[in-house]
């Protein structure tokens, strides 16, 4: 039934060069990503290698300046190249959108000295980064963050512990946000940290229900010191440098979701396709051919709603409603996807030998990362509604 097999998505990209660009992480995610996916994930393995090769392909840094080693591409090309990464390995979507993140406060922040020196090797020299926000008492109430940076002379010394750190204890740089003054958002400031700063450590890898490749750890600053020259912004800056950054993470995290339920549906009309019961393919019984409609449709309207929010980007006009939207529905989407896969896979679809169950214990965890869910309401009701009265 080679009509019903998956074929992949049909994008609407701007440039030729953007489908040049789709086609080579096409197949890179197939030579290099998808084959070991399943059995690295099952042993926990990160595949450092792949983001060596990712980041000697130019793909490390696609939305920033080529002046410093980006690949200068809109937003709306950049999330479409993580869908399509994620689709193959989450570990590895989720990673380059992370990196992104961490690049991000520098790219937008940092003064020209501080671009030319650093950001080349972060973009395109082979480097990883993390992204410390959240700590043991602080995650979605992040302006409690209780980690302190100290001035001391032209240094500063950096104490706390930040928790659910991405790529903790193997990124080259840590994108730091710290206590320098009051209590509350205006006391934040970002710092660059390399990775191997004496005093800073990282706990033991979280276990994980899902994204097993992805370490996910603790990050210990045991008086790090960094000096002036790496403060990113001004000083009390760093709150909203975060909160920016977010909004553009989100909407990584929004197309790596769709990634993942895309994966999910293919894996389901595969199986469809092949499975027969009652002397014929399940794919022709209505109530699961509509399951697949469903989930399709809920699929291009999650792509849907990050493009636009890309495109605003892009246009520099206000974006921060609609990637908390696209955010919220795509890894809801996700999450419905993914579910409704394994039924339709049957028994197969709770084991291991199909990827099903890999997605759909993936897909819970975008629920949760760059904030929840529910903040993303909080988020969007505010824009319809204002603040809340306090």
């Amino acid at each position: 039934m080679p009509d019903r097999a998956p074929q992949p998505v049909d994008r609407q990209l701007p440039t030729d060069e953007a489908r040049d660009l789709i086609s080579l992480v096409r197949d890179i995610a197939q030579r290099e990503i998808a084959p070991s996916a399943a059995e690295e994930e099952d042993t926990g393995r990160f595949p450092r290698e792949v983001f060596t090769l990712l980041s000697d392909s130019g793909l490390l840094g696609l939305p920033y300046d080529a002046e410093f080693g980006g690949g200068e591409q809109p937003y709306e090309v950049y999330l479409q190249v993580l869908e399509e990464l994620a689709a193959a390995r989450l570990t590895v979507g989720l990673g380059v959108s992370v990196h992104t993140l961490a690049s991000y406060a520098l790219a937008a922040h940092g003064t020209k000295e501080q671009q030319t020196e650093h950001l080349p090797a972060m973009l395109g020299g082979g480097l990883l980064g993390a992204y410390c926000l959240s700590e043991p008492a602080s995650g979605s109430d992040a302006a409690s963050l209780r980690t302190k940076a100290v001035r001391d002379g032209d240094d500063w010394v950096i104490t706390g512990t930040k928790a659910w750190i991405t790529h903790g204890g193997i990124a080259d740089f840590y994108t730091v946000m710290a206590r320098t003054g009051e209590d509350g958002p205006r006391g934040i400031t970002a710092f660059l940290v390399p990775g191997d700063a004496e005093g800073l450590s990282a706990a033991v890898p979280e276990k994980k229900m899902g994204l097993k490749g992805s370490p996910t750890a603790q990050v210990h600053l045991d008086g790090v010191r960094v000096p002036d020259a790496r403060r990113l912004g001004d000083e009390g800056q760093g709150f909203a440098i975060a909160l920016s950054a977010l909004d553009s993470g989100r909407l990584g995290i929004a197309a790596c979701a769709i990634g993942v339920a895309q994966a999910a549906l293919d894996a389901a009309v595969s199986y469809a396709a092949e499975r027969r019961q009652f002397g014929k393919p399940i794919a022709d019984f209505q109530g699961l051919r509509f399951m697949l409609a469903d989930m399709a449709t809920q699929i291009e309207a999650g792509r849907a709603l990050y493009l636009t929010a890309a495109r605003l980007r892009d246009a520099g006009l206000p974006f921060a409603k609609q990637a908390a939207m696209a955010k919220l529905h795509c890894t809801d989407t996700a999450m419905r996807v993914t579910t409704d896969a394994v039924q339709i896979l049957g028994g197969y679809g709770y084991t291991a030998d199909f990827p099903a169950e890999r997605y759909m214990r993936e897909a819970k965890v975008l629920q949760i990362v760059e904030g929840t869910n529910q903040i993303q309401r909080m988020v969007i009701a505010r824009h319809l509604a204002g603040p809340e009265e306090r």
